[in-house]
């Protein structure tokens, strides 16, 4: 999602866990689940990575969302009643919101008690993802593509107060439960946008009650609350179920390859089916590890240090693992990981023979060893496999091996671009989060350029100061990930569409008009093969122009316990928690064998 997200999964003790060791006599049932970095605050506007998206969407809601049981990817109502009518130009798109949804009890209401969900909450939560005094870091989303909303967004960007009773012609709320979006040109993504975390539904009085404090005080209409009620940047976050949730039920319907495993057959039985969450933010992989082996949580992704032990033959789980109802998913990833350039500089912007020679420098053979177990796909462009624009037979000229070939024809554009043997350069800044991995991949990093005479500084952030950097453009190259917001290619491409500068998506601020005029050509497009063309084309010009170091796209090896159930691996995690299930027996029974 997100913003780019990190490297890969993200120190804590295991004291942390203290609270939950082998907890099977507690009442009801409780996920405990560990996640690889802090998140910002609860508020759906800044919402724009995974860590901090999936942990909104336990609280808010949007109103559609991904069917978790279909493959492919697939959007469904979630709070609309049903999937929206549109107009035969595709410009007007109209829903119906459920009825009788109640946001979260809260002192922001009358006497305490959530009032009913409205047509009106969406219009207010959009303008705000608009509102140019809060800079919201997804209104990159709809920039451009709601009729009159830009232009609302430009006046109060120079007026004191920002008047959200002001009508805006492509965002009403016709009454009480219809709402209508009138599109100013055709956005074939638009709804995907609203699946999003970024324009998920919060409540005006909830916002002007807390103010600058509503991001520790999230009050949705979704499955889980937070316990008691204040958000706070710690090691834990605790969940509980939402006591006035609606009548929402496990799906009775998917794809056959989950009927087939059985993960229907919890059918009609009332979400949430746990009645707790303690979500764990361990920022390195070995104390999560532990964790998880000892069962204090229930699924993981695999650490690249211990992949060899646990899937010896890089397909199947090891017979240690197996014999104690341990599970492994394999999937591949709608993601990029990727070394930026900050374009805002003029020594990257103007001088693409330096970035080509970097390129060329970094042996992603290599890394793909070190850091993916060498499961990862190496990354020619910027758009993953899985989707239209892929192109599985191109090979970027700029892709270095670690071949002898390479480093020379680096040096070569090395000096070309003015710093032969690297002579004349900087010291060139690396930003990454700060994890031990992500200081490895770093130090990498490091090595690679010196082949070529370049030296590199690695400066490590927690996560949420090095987003900050990027969007205010106070790093000259970093490290990071992008996973898909939606199946589409136009998500990764509008990465480097350079509109899309930050506070938008375009961290590293490339802005080429070549790409610009076919990224607006095609983003407007349905979906078909002059679409995919010109995908395709912008695809290979992204790989020539070498906007970024493209590194690889990844697979995901997850391992959960056998008492956790209903669990699938997913590009969309948002909102997927409330499916889950645990065997209370079979957790008992296993943990006396861990």
């Amino acid at each position: 999602m997100r913003f780019p997200s990190l490297l890969l999964f993200l120190l804590a003790s295991s004291l942390l866990f203290t609270s939950c060791t082998k907890k099977t006599d507690e009442k009801g049932k409780t996920l405990y689940l560990a996640v690889s970095s802090q998140v910002k605050g609860m508020d759906p506007i800044y919402a724009n990575d995974r860590y901090s998206g999936n942990e909104v969407a336990r609280v808010y809601e949007g109103l559609l969302q991904y069917d978790y049981f279909r493959r492919p990817y697939t959007l469904a109502p979630n709070l609309a009643e049903a999937m929206p009518t549109v107009s035969e130009d595709g410009l007007t798109y109209t829903f119906k919101v459920l009825k009788g949804v109640v946001f979260q009890d809260d002192a922001a209401f009358p006497e305490g008690k959530g009032r009913e969900l409205t047509a009106e909450d969406f219009v207010y939560s959009i303008k705000r993802l608009a509102d140019p005094k809060l800079q919201g870091l997804g209104w990159w989303l709809l920039d451009g593509k709601i009729k009159g909303l830009n232009e609302w967004r430009n006046k109060y960007a120079e007026l004191p107060k920002t008047d959200y009773e002001e009508e805006v012609e492509g965002l009403k709320a016709l009454d009480r439960y219809t709402l209508q979006f009138k599109l100013s040109k055709p956005f074939p993504q638009f709804l995907y946008s609203l699946a999003m975390p970024f324009t998920y539904a919060v409540a005006r009085e909830v916002v002007e009650k807390y103010g600058d404090e509503f991001l520790n005080h999230p009050v949705g209409t979704g499955p889980f609350a937070i316990r008691d009620g204040v958000f706070k940047q710690t090691k834990k976050i605790y969940y509980v179920k939402n006591p006035t949730f609606r009548e929402k039920l496990y799906p009775c319907e998917g794809s056959e390859e989950f009927k087939e495993k059985g993960f229907l057959k919890d059918c009609g039985k009332k979400l949430p089916l746990v009645d707790r969450l303690e979500v764990n933010i361990i920022e390195e992989n070995q104390p999560r590890w532990l964790n998880f082996e000892k069962g204090r949580v229930d699924f993981v992704a695999v650490p690249k240090d211990n992949f060899d032990s646990v899937i010896p033959d890089a397909k199947n789980l090891g017979n240690d693992y197996k014999e104690k109802k341990i599970e492994l998913l394999i999937s591949p990833a709608l993601d990029i990981t990727y070394i930026a350039f900050n374009h805002d500089l003029a020594l990257f912007k103007n001088n693409k023979k330096l970035r080509r020679a970097m390129s060329l420098a970094y042996d992603i053979d290599e890394a793909n060893k070190k850091f993916n177990n060498n499961q990862a796909i190496r990354a020619q462009s910027i758009v993953p496999p899985g989707i239209a624009g892929y192109m599985e037979s191109y090979k970027s000229p700029y892709r270095g091996r670690g071949r002898k070939e390479d480093i020379e024809k680096a040096k070569k554009l090395l000096a070309e671009a003015g710093f032969p043997e690297g002579k004349g350069l900087p010291v060139i800044t690396y930003d990454c989060p700060n994890n031990t991995v992500s200081r490895h991949q770093g130090e990498y990093f490091q090595l690679q350029m010196a082949k070529i005479g370049i030296n590199v500084k690695v400066i490590q952030n927690p996560w949420p100061e090095l987003q900050k950097k990027i969007t205010t453009r106070n790093v000259m190259t970093y490290g990071i990930a992008w996973s898909a917001d939606y199946p589409d290619a136009e998500n990764f491409l509008q990465l480097i569409y350079g509109p899309n500068r930050a506070p938008g998506a375009n961290g590293s601020g490339y802005d080429n008009p070549e790409f610009n005029k076919l990224f607006k050509v095609a983003s407007v497009m349905q979906d078909g093969p002059e679409r995919t063309a010109l995908y395709e084309k912008m695809n290979r010009m992204a790989a020539e122009e070498v906007p970024w170091i493209f590194l690889v796209h990844r697979q995901s090896f997850v391992v959960k316990h056998g008492w956790l159930k209903n669990y699938i691996s997913t590009d969309f995690e948002a909102g997927i928690s409330q499916y889950f299930d645990v065997d209370k027996k079979l957790k008992k029974e296993t943990l006396k064998k861990l």
